[in-house]
């Protein structure tokens, strides 16, 4: 037998001598005959790819139940033959090898061999050059991740010195002109970072400094010196929480704003057309909010204690009979100006690490909505972590100085 001619005319002619137009058709079916040892496969119909869904899970069952030492595929009867009806019946070959059957094919011609051959080929590929990947061992899934973390942490260390540098390096330069700094932008900053940021900061200490009170003299009415909760919240507040929360809030609320609006300038490629104008990102974004933060968060924080202290004396006074008159003669024994100064020089820090830790962030921002919400959640973790660490060294070095 021989395999029907191939070409691109109106009609193609079976064996069955059936002409059947080219733009409709033959389903493709298949036949197996099984005789003294000798399988057939017998293929018909058109094996393209509009087509060969119908036949797929057929040709699957067939790999999988066809006895035999040898398997002979019939292409006689077969109209049109593409790479996606070789695919199937290279994959039933495969199938039929791995059972142990020798498979050849009949009919095939010269340009289905070819055809065949390659999709087989590609089917059966194999990247030997390729060596298969190793699980990690228990040592790499340890300290990789440690890694990582140390050289983020690097980087993320030597752009803020970056940053840092560049905006003193912008305030000498600016000095040197008669531009001078740009008071207006940093007015402006102020306003949005201090003085709206007062309610929200006064309420919070206030009601820190009425849960304090009010939890000290509980604990302390067991041993008769409820007095001494004025101590407590005095030394307290005035030394570590005033501060400490009033940058915790910050950094949530306005370190957040500043890696958002950078961010948000990065992804419209503002901060590229700045550099264009040949104007540094760093002194018309970042220094006006360094220099807003430095100067508003101390005074955030004086309003945070006299919040907290007017809590706490209020609430002494309901609770525990502490009249405010009594209250402030304490106070002023138990504190001195030490104490609110220890508190009073962690704020400009504070303030530095919440501008520049948010500013390195917002200028990794990357094209993608995506990317910008992830660097401000990233820049409000980083800068509360690195707040509260500061404010423990600060506490380590206050220690071993006796202050």
């Amino acid at each position: 037998m021989s395999s029907p001619p191939e070409s691109d005319s109106q009609s193609t002619r079976f064996a069955s001598g059936k002409v059947r137009p080219v733009d409709e058709p033959t389903p493709p079916k298949v036949d197996v005959v099984s005789a003294d040892g000798q399988t057939h496969v017998n293929l018909s119909g058109d094996w393209q790819l509009h087509c060969v869904a119908e036949i797929d899970s057929v040709m699957r069952d067939i790999g999988k139940s066809v006895d035999g030492a040898h398997v002979t595929v019939d292409f006689t009867n077969v109209g049109h033959l593409d790479t996606s009806g070789a695919l199937i019946v290279e994959r039933l070959r495969d199938n039929l090898e791995l059972r142990g059957c020798d498979v050849a094919y009949h009919a095939a011609g010269k340009g289905r061999t070819t055809l065949l051959e390659a999709v087989g080929n590609a089917l059966r590929v194999k990247y030997d050059d390729e060596e298969p990947e190793e699980a990690p061992g228990l040592a790499e899934r340890i300290f990789a991740p440690i890694g990582r973390l140390t050289i983020s942490f690097w980087n993320d260390f030597v752009a803020a010195m970056y940053i840092l540098g560049s905006a003193v390096r912008g305030t000498q330069l600016k000095l040197d002109h008669s531009s001078g700094i740009s008071v207006a932008a940093i007015v402006s900053q102020m306003d949005h970072m201090g003085v709206r940021a007062v309610p929200i900061i006064a309420l919070m200490s206030f009601l820190i400094g009425g849960i304090i009170a009010q939890q000290g003299a509980f604990q302390l009415r067991y041993f008769g010196a409820e007095i001494f909760v004025v101590d407590l919240v005095g030394i307290l507040q005035l030394r570590e929480i005033g501060v400490l929360l009033t940058a915790i809030m910050i950094a949530g609320r306005s370190g957040s704003a500043i890696t958002a609006e950078i961010g948000s300038m990065k992804m419209r490629e503002e901060v590229d057309a700045l550099k264009v104008m040949g104007l540094n990102p760093v002194g018309v974004l970042v220094f006006p909010r360094l220099v807003a933060l430095t100067v508003m968060l101390p005074v955030l924080t004086i309003v945070a204690n006299f919040s907290a202290l007017f809590g706490a004396c209020l609430t002494t006074w309901i609770y525990s009979g502490i009249t405010p008159d009594t209250f402030l003669t304490r106070l002023r024994e138990a504190i001195d100006m030490s104490t609110i100064v220890s508190g009073m020089i962690k704020a400009p820090f504070m303030a530095l690490i919440i501008g520049i830790v948010s500013s390195v962030e917002g200028l990794k921002v990357g094209g993608s909505a995506e990317s910008l919400g992830r660097h401000v959640t990233s820049a409000v973790v980083k800068a509360i972590f690195v707040v509260i660490l500061v404010d423990g060294l600060f506490a380590i070095f206050y220690g071993a100085i006796d202050f």
